[in-house]
């Protein structure tokens, strides 16, 4: 029984240390996962591009919203994380936080974008540009 226990114990053990990440590994897993986020929101950002490619007002327009996303977006990770030196206030897991908002930031963008997507029949006045390809 005792053999057992220890085997039991020892097991457990190394499982738990087989699945164990380091705080740097957490923080390189985080940033995969925005970067991939990111990278969908380029791609749904330059279907609406092609999609509106023969209304120059609504691409100008998409452009400049984009650019004063970024600022919001940059914005909005100061204000979750004001410190002067975030890493010190923070500590090792700021990286990760940072990626995790950014990733949930950028989702809500994407979905928003998406709207420029689905089909419409333009018969709402105040759908605005949606559908005015």
């Amino acid at each position: 029984m005792k053999k057992k226990l220890t085997f039991l114990f020892f097991s457990i053990m190394f499982t738990q240390f087989l699945f164990a990440q380091s705080q740097a590994q957490m923080n390189n897993d985080s940033y995969v996962s925005y970067k991939k986020v990111d990278n969908e929101l380029g791609v749904v950002y330059q279907k609406v591009i092609n999609k509106y490619s023969k209304n120059p007002d609504f691409i100008n327009a998409l452009r400049a919203s984009e650019r004063l996303w970024i600022q919001l977006r940059d914005a909005e990770i100061k204000m979750r994380f004001p410190a002067n030196d975030p890493r010190l206030e923070y500590g090792s897991v700021y990286p990760m936080c940072v990626n995790i908002y950014l990733e949930n930031i950028t989702k809500t963008r994407i979905n928003y974008l998406k709207e420029w997507l689905q089909s419409t029949d333009g018969g709402d006045v105040c759908s605005g540009s949606l559908g005015a390809y």
